[in-house]
Order: C-alpha cells, then structure tokens, then sequence
C-alpha cells in the first residue's frame, strides 16, 4: 500500500441466501443494509454470522489504524433487521481477523485468523456471543491465514493460505483433511496459485450439488473482488479446483466503496460481505512511525 493510503472497509448485509447470489451470478436486485460506520480510522471487515432465536448474530474483525492489531465484535439484529446491540466478544495480545463462525454437534466454535501469534486457534462459546475458550486439543499444523473449514461427505476440510511471501498470502490456496475437527490434519498440498482468487474469502456453500468457495481477487491490490471457486473430487479424496465467475461489488455500494471486496459468506437467508474503498490515514503512518522510535 502507498505511502499514507489506507483501506476503508464497510461491511453489509444482502437480504437474500448465498446460494441464490451464487445461482443469480450477481449480487445485485436485492435490499442490502450497511453495518454501522465505527467512525474516524477504524473499519469493520470480515463478516461471518449465524442466527440464535430470532437474532442475527453477526462477527466481524474490529479495526482501528491507531492501535497495532484487531479484535472481534459481534453485532446483534433482530428479524426486522434493527441492530440491538454491538460489543467486543474476542481479543488477544496479537492481531485477530476473519471470525469464522460455525456449529457442530451441538457447539458454537470461532475460527478467527490470528498468524502474528504463530498458531491456528479454535474458539468453543462457554456463554455465546461474548464468552470464548481457546480448544486445547485443536492443532492444526500450520499457521493458516483465512482458514476455512468444511464438514463435507464424513469428513473435515480447511481451505487456507500459509503465511509466507506477500505473494504467497494473497495468491495461494491449500487444502488439509481431518476425520475429527480437532485433527489430527493431513496436508494435501498446493492446490491453487493465482492472484486472481485463490485465498480463501467466505463460506463454502454447495448449489445444486456444486461447491463453490469464495476467494479474493488480489489482482493490482489486496482485496479487489471476489472470486468463486468450483471444487470437485472431496468424496473421493482426489480435489480438483476449477476457477468460476468473479462476483461484483453491488451497484448500490459501488460509488461509495467501489474499491475492493474479500470476504462473502453465508448467515442463512441473508448473505455478508465487506467492501472498501482507498483513503489517506496519516494519523495510521505517524502512529506507526512513533511506535518504532519511542524506547522499550
């Protein structure tokens, strides 16, 4: 990023499933509802949620240029689609991003991007939305960035991107398996690499007995748009991706966040998404400058 540039994410709500987006090959002719603006240098991105009696629960990674690292909120709506209340449920002393939220067998676990800490961490709800326990038996072997699981034909599936060269973190999708969530997880390889959309950037979803995983478009700046991937073959053990459409930013977001969108993810019979648009954040720059010199 130049030089006193910033991303400014929005995220937002599209009233309608993710399968029917993917089936209509646009996100457009649909109410869409913006999240909240967190205000001067702060964005929220990442949107994953899940509904519990009645109440779209939404989390998103909460992000502020003035301090070194993000961390989790959750954003509560009613049916009406009327927030009720937001508050900060997850943060640690590293960077947290992409809250991947997800049930199984009657528990509610938080998947969330944490590389700075040099580990994959798995999150089960003691009190859902606001309590968290880090699993102590989840050991995935890898520092994934933007892991994606998926309980797909008996099995566990992370779609995920390891935290090496800038190229690598923006261009490369790998695959691991597990019989268990907890693992142990066997890596299969890299499947994919392509700046046009490889890093994972949403739910898997299956149409009409497809599935198709969202991936981010790093072409020309990180976060550009979103593309879907086609992927084939987990039933039998033998993967095959094939790259699909690239999805637009909706046309009622688009003059005002034209610049970018990277996470798009299924929450039932709404979809979420973030979109961005460049700005200038000097406060970001100086911040950062005085953090280097100032003494331990």
């Amino acid at each position: 990023m130049p030089f006193l540039r910033t991303d400014h994410w929005r995220s937002a709500i599209i009233h309608a499933p993710l399968e029917e987006l993917i089936c209509n090959g646009s996100l457009n002719g649909f109410p869409v509802t913006l999240l909240p603006d967190p205000g001067d240098h702060r964005f929220l991105a990442d949107p994953f949620g899940l509904w519990r009696n009645e109440r779209l629960y939404v989390f998103a990674e909460a992000y502020d240029y003035r301090s070194p690292k993000g961390t989790i909120d959750v954003l509560v709506y009613d049916r009406t689609g009327k927030m009720i209340e937001q508050k900060q449920v997850l943060q640690e002393s590293w960077h947290l991003s992409y809250p991947f939220v997800f049930e199984h067998e009657g528990e509610t676990y938080l998947l969330p991007e944490a590389t700075a800490s040099g580990r994959l961490s798995l999150y089960r709800a003691r009190n859902f939305p606001d309590v968290w326990e880090r699993v102590d038996a989840f050991d995935f072997p890898a520092a994934a960035i933007d892991a994606t699981p998926l309980y797909h034909a008996g099995r566990w599936w992370m779609f995920w991107t390891p935290p090496g060269s800038k190229d690598e973190r923006q261009s490369t999708l790998h695959m691991s398996v597990a019989d268990t969530l907890c693992g142990p997880w066997e890596h299969m390889g890299l499947f994919l690499h392509d700046r046009a959309g490889a890093r994972p950037g949403g739910t898997p979803v299956i149409v009409d007995d497809q599935l198709f995983l969202p991936t981010q478009d790093c072409r020309g700046t990180y976060g550009k748009g979103i593309r879907l991937l086609q992927i084939e073959g987990l039933e039998r053990g033998f993967p095959k991706v094939t790259p699909g459409i690239t999805l637009d930013i909706p046309a009622v977001l688009r003059r005002s966040f034209g610049d970018g969108m990277h996470t798009l993810s299924k929450a039932g019979q709404v979809t979420l998404l973030d979109v961005k648009r460049g700005g200038v954040g000097p406060r970001r720059h100086l911040m950062n400058i005085r953090r280097r010199l100032s003494p331990l």
